[in-house]
C-alpha cells in the first residue's frame, strides 16, 4: 500500500529546510554578531581617541615609564596604538566569534518555544472524522503561540460540532427515507405473496404505496430544498426582489383548511406591510413552513396568530400557536434537521425539516429567526429581515406595487 502523504513528509525531510527554528536562529547569531563588530568599532574608536590626545604633545615631549626611562611621547604613543589597537582586534574578533556561537544557542531556545507548533503540525496529521476529538490542551504562556494553539481547538470544536451534525443528518435522512421505502417494499410483497388477493386489497395496497411514495418524495423535495437555501447563505441570491413577508400565509392557510376545521382552531392575522427584499419562493416557502408547523404540533380548540410589522430596520413575521410544552433548553435544537418537539397530535407527522428550513433561509437573506415557549403551551416564532427600506436596493421603486397586489386580506 502507497501512502502518499508519509512519501510526501519523508522527501521534505529529508532535505535541509529553512525552516521557522533555524531562520530564527540564523537571525539571533547575525544581531549578536553584529551588537559585537558595534561594541568592537567603539572601543577602537576611543582607542584612537585616546592615542590622538598623546599626539597633540609636543615633540620633544617626553613621558616617564613604570620603570624609570624617559621615552619620547610620540614614539610612546605609536607603539601604544599599535600594541592595543592588535590586542583590540585580536581579543575583539574572538569574542565576536565567542558571542556569535553563543547565538547558536538561540536554536534550542527557539526549538523549546516553537514545540506548541509542532504538536499542531502533529495533530492536524493525525486528524481524521475519527479522531476530531483530540486537542492540543496548550497550558504555556499567554503569548501568540498560546493563542494560536486556543485558536486551533476552538476550530477543532467547531468542525467536530460540524462533523457531528452531518452524520446526524445523514443517519437522519437515511431512517426517513427507509421508513417510506420498507412500508412500500411490505406491502407489495405481502400482496404478491396472496395469490386470491381481491381487487379491494390491491386497491389497499396501491393506496398505501401512493402515500408512502408520496411522503418519500415530499421528504426528498425538503432535502434539496434546505440544501440549495443553505448554499445561498452567505451568497447573493439568485433573485432579489420586493417581497411581502406575508405573502406565503394565505395560500398555506388554504391548503390546511381542512386541518383548521378538525382541530377547530382559533386563527387570528394582523398584516401590516413587511417589505424585503429577496428570493420570493425561498421566502413563501418560509412562510409556509411557520404556518404548517404551528398547525402540526397545535392542540383541539386552540389557536394559531400571525402578524407582520415593519419598524426602521427590519421586517417581522411571528407566528405562535398553542400546543404541548417544551422546555426552554430543548427549544434551540428545534432548528436542527429531523427533530421534533412535543407530542404530534394531529395525527400527520412531518419530516422534521420545517424550521431548518426556515433558518436556512433566514440565513441567506441576512435575517434572524428566534422562538420562544408560550406559557401554558406552544411556541412562538420570530423572524427579523432587512426591511426593503434599509437594504437600499434599486427594487424599492416597486415597493407600493408589490404591496398592492400581494397584501393577504385577513
Amino acid at each position: 500500500m502507497t501512502v502518499y502523504g508519509d512519501h510526501h513528509h519523508r522527501a521534505r525531510s529529508s532535505r535541509l529546510r529553512p525552516t521557522l527554528r533555524l531562520r530564527l536562529t540564523m537571525l539571533n547569531g547575525l544581531l549578536l554578531a553584529g551588537a559585537g563588530l558595534l561594541l568592537l568599532l567603539l572601543a577602537w574608536l576611543l582607542v584612537h581617541q585616546t592615542t590622538d590626545a598623546i599626539k597633540g604633545l609636543d615633540g620633544n615631549s617626553t613621558v616617564v615609564t613604570a620603570n624609570g626611562e624617559h621615552p619620547n611621547a610620540a614614539v610612546w604613543s605609536q607603539g601604544i596604538e599599535r600594541k592595543v589597537g592588535g590586542e583590540l582586534l585580536v581579543k575583539g574578533a574572538l569574542a565576536v566569534l565567542v558571542i556569535s556561537l553563543a547565538g547558536v544557542g538561540s536554536y534550542l531556545v527557539t526549538g523549546r518555544a516553537l514545540r506548541p507548533l509542532h504538536q499542531v503540525t502533529a495533530t492536524a496529521r493525525r486528524l481524521s472524522t475519527e479522531t476530531l476529538d483530540q486537542r492540543l490542551n496548550h497550558h504555556g504562556a499567554d503569548d501568540e503561540v498560546r493563542e494560536l494553539a486556543d485558536t486551533f481547538d476552538e476550530m477543532l470544536d467547531r468542525l467536530s460540532a460540524a462533523f457531528g451534525s452531518q452524520k446526524r443528518f445523514v443517519a437522519n435522512a437515511s431512517h426517513e427515507l427507509r421508513t417510506p421505502l420498507a412500508v412500500m417494499r411490505t406491502e407489495i410483497d405481502v400482496t404478491l405473496a396472496d395469490p386470491d388477493a381481491s381487487r379491494e386489497e390491491l386497491r389497499r395496497m396501491g393506496v398505501v404505496v401512493r402515500d408512502a411514495s408520496r411522503r418519500a418524495n415530499d421528504l426528498i423535495e425538503a432535502l434539496l430544498l434546505l440544501a440549495r437555501t443553505e448554499a445561498q447563505a452567505g451568497r447573493r441570491l439568485n433573485r432579489q426582489v420586493p417581497v411581502d413577508l406575508a405573502m406565503g400565509v394565505p395560500v398555506t392557510l388554504s391548503a390546511v383548511n381542512a386541518e383548521l376545521a378538525r382541530l377547530n382552531l382559533d386563527v387570528s392575522t394582523d398584516f401590516s406591510p413587511a417589505m424585503v427584499i429577496g428570493d420570493p419562493s425561498l421566502l413563501e416557502r418560509l412562510a409556509g413552513n411557520l404556518v404548517e408547523n404551528a398547525v402540526r404540533y397545535n392542540v383541539h380548540h386552540g389557536r394559531l396568530s400571525v402578524r407582520t410589522y415593519t419598524d426602521a430596520r427590519f421586517a417581522y413575521l411571528i407566528v405562535g400557536n398553542t400546543g404541548p410544552e417544551l422546555d426552554a433548553g430543548e427549544v434551540p435544537g428545534l432548528f436542527e434537521p429531523f427533530r421534533r418537539g412535543g407530542i404530534e397530535r394531529t395525527g400527520t407527522r412531518g419530516a422534521g425539516l420545517g424550521l431548518s428550513i426556515v433558518r436556512a433561509v433566514v440565513d441567506a437573506h441576512g435575517g434572524s429567526v428566534r422562538a420562544q415557549p408560550l406559557t401554558g403551551g406552544g411556541l412562538e416564532v420570530t423572524v427579523a429581515l432587512p426591511s426593503a427600506s434599509a437594504t437600499g436596493s434599486d427594487a424599492e421603486v416597486t415597493v407600493a406595487h408589490v404591496v398592492a397586489q400581494s397584501r393577504p386580506r385577513a
